[in-house]
């Protein structure tokens, strides 16, 4: 734990926590904290509040209390232990809640109650299992008259947690690294330091990101944040866990948690059009959205995936000195938002479009739409195409081993297009150039799209070698140090 901290502090940690709980066998507390190299808060959590404490309640207030008299900055006390142990010397106190099953109506009496045991911080750490619980902890902070850290856990609890700051946070809660999560939906200090850059967020910083349904997986947050920090700019990219039986709401309190812009992936890029004013006209020639913009009052609504697909399938054509997709045939795999942008702009273009799904009756509602034929999924290697383009998520980390067509039926004259990005060499591209195929992986269209999102988003042109170098280095096989802006 020493160790761990002082690696903390050397990357810039200025507030540590120390969980007693976690460490086995007798807790030698003066060694602990003896030139300690930046303030801390002990902790000593119990069973019952999600910690690992297996001594007795009676050695654990006696460990709070001596870690009290030998002066550490901060101890978080629950509300049991904060009656119990009442203020010495300058050690601040940290009266704290968590509820690891839900997050309570009674928010504002739990608060209330906390304040009146002479805290210096409040702090509420509950389960969101509806992204308004992380709004009610937002309107909270905003309205209390006591330091208050308030965040969700969990993965649909997640943006709380880089957010909170935004409401006048004095901090937040990150973990050593990945694989070192002492709370469902944790991020680590890399993450909240590096990608989120935590301590530059404010009451004026402007609010983006990404909706889905997981997010967790998501690179979007690592581009566009990138791109803000090599502008300067004073806003941040966050990931929302929405549910489908979620969207509406979310949508309508967007605004009111500060965000301006979202980008929409798997499975709200259908559901969202509903709730638009105004779309552009591939949202509606396609019948799907993955950009929004919240505008008085009002979502407009954009397909950013149409445009950047089609430049980046035309940028491996013109490889091959073909000028364009016109008369030739493009067989189309899955039938989701990604495989409708790119069958719509392939046959806006004049190409001859055939869609393959694993589930036949959406590629076949696809292809009515768009004005091309389908082709049962088990049939698919029967149809000879100059283009193939891969919109199912087969490949993808971590089943970097499947492919969604076989290799012996690729031929040098087809392009192969990739809409997999992680990991960007994909088995399907890989076997694609083995037999000499054109080439056009995932990585360009992720990059493409999110830099025509980010223009949206702000107005000026994206940085977009910053979002690509970003992106593969966060999907290469090692880590390297962050570009510089």
């Amino acid at each position: 734990m020493i160790a761990e901290h002082q690696q903390l502090v050397t990357e810039g940690a200025k507030l540590v926590e120390l969980r007693l709980d976690y460490i086995n066998g007798e807790v030698n507390l003066r060694r602990l904290i003896a030139d300690r190299k930046s303030p801390v808060v002990i902790t000593c959590r119990r069973k019952a509040d999600g910690g690992r404490w297996e001594g007795t309640e009676a050695e654990r207030l006696l460990l709070m209390r001596t870690a009290i008299a030998e002066g550490v900055e901060y101890v978080d006390l629950e509300e049991d232990a904060a009656a119990a142990i009442p203020r010495f010397g300058k050690t601040k106190r940290i009266i704290s809640f968590h509820d690891f099953r839900r997050t309570p109506d009674d928010l504002a009496a739990i608060h209330a109650r906390l304040s009146k045991l002479d805290p210096d911080i409040v702090k509420l750490a509950t389960m969101a299992n509806r992204p308004l619980d992380n709004l009610r902890m937002q309107r909270l902070m905003a309205t209390a008259h006591v330091p208050t850290v308030a965040f969700c856990m969990g993965e649909m609890g997640m943006a709380s947690r880089i957010l909170c700051a935004r409401y006048g946070a004095p901090f937040s809660y990150c973990t050593f690294n990945n694989e070192r999560v002492l709370a469902p939906g944790q991020l680590s200090f890399q993450q909240m330091s590096e990608v989120y850059r935590y301590d530059q967020i404010n009451k004026d910083t402007i609010v983006y990101g990404v909706i889905a349904d997981p997010v967790g997986h998501s690179l979007s947050p690592q581009i566009h944040n990138a791109a803000f920090a090599h502008f300067g700019m004073n806003c941040v990219y966050v990931p929302f866990r929405v549910p489908s039986e979620h969207l509406e709401s979310f949508l309508e309190d967007a605004p009111e948690m500060g965000i301006r812009g979202l980008s929409v992936t798997i499975p709200h890029k259908e559901a969202v059009l509903k709730k638009l004013a105004t779309s552009d006209a591939d949202v509606q020639g396609i019948g799907a959205a993955n950009t929004l913009l919240f505008q008085d009052g009002k979502i407009a609504g954009y397909n950013t995936d149409c445009q950047a697909s089609m430049d980046s399938l035309q940028q491996g054509l013109n490889s091959r000195g073909i000028t364009s997709p016109e008369g030739r045939r493009a067989l189309v795999l899955g039938a989701g938002g990604a495989a409708r942008a790119i069958a719509y702009g392939l046959k806006q273009r004049g190409a001859e479009v055939v869609i393959s799904g694993r589930t036949l009756a959406r590629a076949e509602a696809l292809a009515e739409a768009i004005g091309a034929r389908t082709v049962d999924w088990n049939n698919r290697h029967g149809t000879t195409g100059d283009v193939l383009v891969n919109c199912t998520p087969i490949g993808m980390h971590p089943n970097m081993d499947e492919t969604p067509f076989e290799k012996h039926y690729l031929r040098p004259a087809m392009t192969v297009f990739d809409t997999v990005y992680n990991p960007e060499n994909t088995l399907l591209i890989k076997e694609a150039r083995s037999q000499s195929c054109g080439l056009v992986t995932g990585v360009e269209m992720f990059v493409r799209q999110a830099a025509l999102q980010f223009k949206l988003f702000t107005g000026r042109d994206a940085p977009v070698e910053v979002m690509r170098d970003t992106l593969k280095r966060a999907i290469g096989p090692a880590r390297m140090p962050p570009a510089k802006a």
